[in-house]
């Protein structure tokens, strides 16, 4: 038994992560993820587009076995599946692969071609918020990677917060890290990363909507570029 209660409803839950936000602010990212496993045990997960492992390495230490759910929307470079392979084979953490209700061949009969040029939100929404929605059903609880100095729409993340669209507790342990603290992590430990980032790709999203970035570019520059776009809506 954890100190969760299972049956507790939405507005405890919010409650719980809104308390728990201001308590381990500036928390370890290690401790922050302890204290997400010890109250959710098994019905917590981590989410991982397979930029890097960083997320998952942490939390695989604070919860070994822990279940990882990754987003395969079909249009994902050959490296981010190479990577998500490679994550499950070394470390201690079960893969869960999410796919879309529909296939791409499917979403071009339905939709047209290339539909995420056309109207990237709205592939987006098929391919990865419907999904994600989907794979979190059994948790209460999700960890991600998000961190403030990646975007200005992410500088007001909590380290834990309130998924008011689907009801859960979101954990973003290393939302106060910098680039040079994911980059120390990942020297110390050893930790995958995704080898497009060592290509001139800074953020690593699907195929047809991520180029490289240019000297002095933000590190998001390449996503979605010249489409007035900078998330896919998971976080939104």
């Amino acid at each position: 038994m954890t100190a969760y209660d299972e049956d507790r409803p939405a507005d405890r839950l919010r409650r719980l992560a809104e308390r728990a936000g201001r308590e381990l602010e500036d928390a370890p990212a290690l401790e922050i993820l302890r204290w997400a496993a010890d109250t959710f045990g098994e019905r917590l997960c981590v989410t991982s587009s397979m930029e890097d492992a960083v997320v998952a390495h942490l939390a695989a230490r604070a919860f070994p076995g822990v279940d990882v759910v990754f987003l395969d929307t079909g249009y994902h470079f050959p490296e981010t599946l190479g990577t998500r392979d490679a994550v499950e084979a070394v470390m201690d953490v079960r893969v869960v692969t999410i796919t879309p209700r529909h296939s791409v061949a499917e979403q071009d009969a339905a939709y047209g071609p290339k539909l995420h040029d056309r109207d990237p939100d709205r592939c987006c929404a098929l391919r990865k918020v419907e999904p994600l929605t989907r794979g979190l059903a059994g948790y209460d609880a999700w960890a991600t990677g998000l961190r403030r100095d990646e975007a200005p729409t992410r500088a007001g993340t909590p380290v834990v917060g309130w998924d008011a669209r689907r009801e859960k507790v979101k954990v973003a342990p290393i939302a106060r890290w910098t680039q040079d603290d994911v980059d120390a992590y990942v020297a110390e430990h050893g930790v995958l990363t995704n080898p497009l980032l060592m290509d001139g790709y800074a953020s690593v999203g699907c195929a047809p909507c991520t180029r490289k970035v240019r000297e002095g570019e933000d590190v998001r520059a390449g996503r979605w570029s010249g489409r007035g776009k900078t998330e896919c809506g998971l976080h939104e």
